[in-house]
C-alpha cells in the first residue's frame, strides 16, 4: 500500500462527492458538541474487564466467527503500513483487533483496543461510530476526527449486516495519518460484503439460494446476488448485491413472489436445481435486465432421494408437474456421435461396478458434472445418493464445515442441530467434487485421510464416522503444474486419477446438431418451446466460438425456446442480442484471419485463373498495395456474370458469401456495375 499525507478535503467516502462528504463530518461533529463532549478530553482507558469481553463476544458469537478470517485476510492485505482491523459490535464496542505491531503501542494511548467503546456518543466523530450512526461506510481523516487526540489516525468504516438488513457491527482499518491510501475504504467494503454473504450462507443454509448476476462471471463471487426461498417459494431474505440490482428495499421484496421478481416459475427453477445443481439459467428482473442464475438447495436426503415428491412435502403440490418427467443422465443419452466423446464412454464403461476414482477435465461447461450423474447413474450405487459439491463457489472458510460437517457446538455461530457433511450425505452412492483444483491446501490433507481411512470425523467430534462412497472429481485447471507450484498435493492427485478422461470443448465436437435436439428435447417437458432450429440458427451455433460450452449452448436455447413459445422452430430474431453479436464478432476475427493469410500468400493469386477467361483476366497485383483493388475487380467480374447473385458468385470464386457481401458494403452498386461499364 503507497504512503502518502492526504488533506481531509480530498477524503471522501467511496460513491460520494466531496460535499456530501464534508456535510456528513459536519453533522457529526454537531452531534458531538449536541452530546456534551469536549474536543480537548482525554480518552477513557478503562476497557471492560476479560470476563465482559468474553461475554460481549459471545453475544455476537455468529459476527465473531464468520469476520475472524475475513480480518485476518484484510491484515494480510494492509501489514507493515502502521495500521490495524477492528471489529465491533453494532454499538461501537471493539471485539477483536489484528494489528502492526509498531502501530499497536500508539492505537493504546488513544484506547483503540478490544473492550472499548468507539460509538460517536463516546469518542466523537470517528469512522467506527458515524458509520453505525449513518448507516453507510465512512472515512475520517485526521482533524476531521472531533478529539484532538484521534486526530493521529486515519480511519475507514464499513458496517456489517445480518441477513436480514439489520446493522449487527462494523469493520475498520485504523492507522497512522501518513499511511492513508484511498482505497483502504474499498477494501473494508468489500471484506464487510464478504462477512455479509457468509453470515447469508449460514443462516439460510437448508434454503433455497438463487445466485445472480448480469455478468455470468461475477457468479460465485462476492459481487453476486444472493436471494433465498423456503421449498415452497416463499421469499425469505437478500443480501445486499441482490438488493441493489433488484432494485427494491427488502421489505418491499418480501410482499413479492418469485415469479414477479424473477419472471419464471418457481418450481420450475427448484426442478432444475434438484436435478441439475450447479447449471445456470437465465431470468429476468423486474427492471427487464436478463441475468445469469444458479440454484443451490441442499434438500433433506429424504426429499432428494423421493424427487420432491413426497406426499407429507410441503412443496410436493408445487414441484410435482414439472418433476415428473425428469429424464435420467445415462452414458447412452451422452453419447450423441462425436468421436471423442464415444472414446471417453467407452474408456468410462470398462470400469462400471468397479470404483475406481474418476478424474474428469476439461474446460468450464464442457458437460463434467453431466458424465459424473451418468456414472452414478449406470453403476450399482445409483439408487444411493449423489452429492455434488462445487469447491470453487464455496467460501474458503465454509467448505471445511460444508464437506465434513460439523457437532452441535462445535465452532462459535455453529447452529445448534450441527450439520451433516456432504461426505457422510453420499455414503453410500457418489460424491463429485467438482472443481477440485481450487480446494485450499487444508482441505485436501482432511480429504487425503478421508480416502486413506474410510472414515470422515466432523468438525469439534472425535467421532470417526466409516463411509463407503465412490469419488469422481472434476476440474478446468492444470493439475500437474498446480502440483508444480505447491497448491495442490500430490499424494491426493494419485488418489483421484484412477482414470482420467478429458471432455472435449464444444468447438472441438462433431455433433452439434445431436445436442441441440438433445437439449431442447429436455428443455421443452411441459412447455410449448420448439424443439429444433431452422438451418440459418444452426449454421449460426457453427460459427459461434462457444467459451461457455455445453452450458452456454443450454442457456441460449433455453431463452431462445422461451421467445419461440409457439413457433414451429427457433430463428435469429429468437437468439438473445448478446449471444448474435458475440457470432458475429467471432466470425469477423476469423474472416480477418482468412484475410490476413491470404494477403500473404501468392497462392490466392490462383482463384483469377479458375474463374476467368482469359479476356477477362486482369492484371496480377504488382504490389500488396493494390491486392484489394485486383480482389475487387474479380469479385465485380464475377458478380456481374450471376446477374448479381451472391451465393454463385461465392461458389465461383471459392469465396465465403460474407467476404462478398463486406466487398458490396464498401462499393454500393457494384451487383449492377462492372468495371469500364456505365450506367
Amino acid at each position: 500500500m503507497t504512503h502518502r499525507l492526504c488533506a481531509p478535503s480530498m477524503t471522501p467516502a467511496a460513491g460520494h462527492t466531496l460535499a456530501g462528504h464534508l456535510d456528513l463530518i459536519a453533522q457529526s461533529h454537531a452531534r458531538s458538541l449536541e452530546v456534551g463532549l469536549r474536543a480537548s478530553e482525554t480518552p477513557d482507558f478503562h476497557p471492560l474487564r476479560q470476563p465482559a469481553l468474553r461475554e460481549l463476544v459471545e453475544r455476537n458469537h455468529s459476527l465473531y466467527a464468520h469476520a475472524l478470517p475475513v480480518m485476518e485476510t484484510l491484515h494480510a492485505q494492509i501489514v507493515d503500513t502502521q495500521s490495524m482491523v477492528l471489529l465491533t459490535d453494532d454499538h461501537g464496542v471493539i471485539l477483536h483487533s489484528l494489528g502492526d505491531s509498531d502501530f499497536i503501542e500508539k492505537a493504546n494511548r488513544v484506547a483503540l483496543c478490544p473492550g472499548v467503546s468507539w460509538a460517536e456518543a463516546d469518542r466523537g466523530t470517528n469512522a467506527i461510530g458515524t458509520a453505525l450512526v449513518e448507516r453507510q461506510p465512512a472515512v475520517v481523516h485526521a482533524d476531521e476526527h472531533f478529539l484532538h487526540a484521534n486526530r493521529i489516525l486515519t480511519c475507514s468504516c464499513a458496517p456489517i449486516a445480518d441477513p436480514y438488513g439489520r446493522i449487527i457491527g462494523a469493520l475498520d482499518v485504523s492507522g497512522d495519518t501518513r499511511g492513508f491510501h484511498k482505497h483502504t475504504l474499498a477494501l473494508v467494503r468489500m471484506s464487510a460484503q464478504m462477512i455479509e454473504n457468509h453470515l447469508f450462507a449460514n443462516q439460510f443454509a437448508d434454503a433455497v439460494r438463487i445466485h445472480f448476476h448480469a455478468r455470468a462471471e461475477f457468479i460465485g463471487t462476492l459481487y453476486e446476488g444472493l436471494a433465498a426461498f423456503a421449498p415452497d417459494g416463499t421469499f425469505l431474505s437478500a443480501n445486499r448485491s441482490a438488493l441493489f440490482q433488484l432494485g427494491q428495499p427488502l421489505a418491499a421484496l418480501q410482499r413479492q413472489p418469485f415469479e414477479a421478481l424473477f419472471g419464471s416459475a418457481f418450481p420450475a427453477l427448484l426442478q432444475q436445481t434438484l436435478c441439475a445443481p450447479g447449471e445456470c439459467t437465465t431470468l429476468m428482473l423486474p427492471s427487464g435486465v436478463r441475468v445469469i442464475a444458479r440454484g443451490e438447495f441442499a434438500a433433506p436426503r429424504q426429499f432428494v432421494q423421493a424427487g420432491g415428491l413426497g406426499e407429507q412435502s410441503s412443496v410436493a403440490t408445487v414441484i410435482r408437474p414439472a418433476a415428473r418427467t425428469v429424464t435420467p443422465v445415462t452414458l447412452a443419452a451422452l453419447d450423441t456421435g462425436d468421436t471423442q466423446v464415444a472414446a471417453i464412454l467407452r474408456r468410462v464403461e470398462k470400469v462400471r461396478g468397479r470404483d475406481i476414482p474418476i478424474l474428469v477435465l476439461g474446460k468450464t461447461g464442457t458437460g463434467k458434472e453431466w458424465l459424473a450423474r451418468a456414472i452414478h447413474h449406470d453403476s450399482p450405487r445409483s439408487t444411493a445418493p449423489f452429492i455434488a459439491v462445487n469447491c470453487a463457489s464455496l467460501p474458503e472458510t465454509l467448505i471445511e464445515a460444508e464437506l465434513f460437517g460439523y457437532e452441535d457446538g462445535a465452532f462459535t455461530g455453529a447452529k445448534k442441530r450441527g450439520r451433516v457433511g456432504k461426505i457422510v450425505q453420499a455414503d453410500g452412492g457418489t460424491l463429485f467434487l467438482d472443481e477440485i483444483g481450487d480446494m485450499p491446501l487444508a482441505q485436501q490433507v482432511r480429504l487425503m485421510r478421508v480416502l486413506q481411512e474410510r472414515t470422515v470425523t466432523p468438525l469439534g467430534s472425535t467421532r470417526a464416522i466409516p463411509v463407503d462412497l465412490r469419488i469422481v472429481c472434476a476440474t478446468h485447471r492444470n493439475v500437474r503444474s498446480m502440483i508444480e507450484d505447491g497448491t495442490f498435493r500430490e499424494d491426493l492427485y494419485y488418489r483421484i486419477n484412477g482414470l482420467v478422461v478429458s471432455l472435449p470443448a464444444l468447438s472441438e465436437r462433431t455433433d452439434l446438431p445431436a445436442l441441440i435436439s438433445h437439449i431442447l428435447a429436455a428443455q421443452c417437458d411441459g412447455e410449448r418451446i420448439p424443439v429444433r432450429v431452422s438451418d440459418e440458427v444452426l449454421a449460426c451455433f457453427r460459427r459461434c466460438r462457444w467459451p461457455g460450452n455445453l452450458r452456454q449452448l443450454a442457456n441460449v436455447l433455453r431463452t431462445a425456446g422461451i421467445m419461440a413459445e409457439g413457433a414451429a422452430q427457433i430463428e435469429i430474431e429468437h437468439l438473445p442480442d448478446d449471444f448474435l453479436q458475440d457470432c458475429n464478432d467471432a466470425s469477423d476475427d476469423a474472416r480477418a484471419q482468412e484475410n490476413a493469410k491470404e494477403a500473404a500468400s501468392a497462392t490466392t493469386l490462383h482463384i483469377a485463373d479458375a474463374v476467368l477467361t482469359p479476356q477477362h483476366t486482369p492484371a496480377s497485383p504488382a504490389s500488396p498495395a493494390r491486392m484489394e483493388e485486383w480482389q475487387a475487380t474479380l469479385i465485380a467480374q464475377t458478380l456481374s456474370r450471376h446477374g448479381g447473385n451472391v451465393s454463385a458468385a461465392a461458389r465461383e470464386l471459392g469465396l465465403a458469401r460474407n467476404t462478398v457481401y463486406r466487398y458490396l458494403r464498401r462499393t454500393p452498386g457494384a451487383s449492377m456495375q462492372t468495371p469500364g461499364q456505365r450506367n
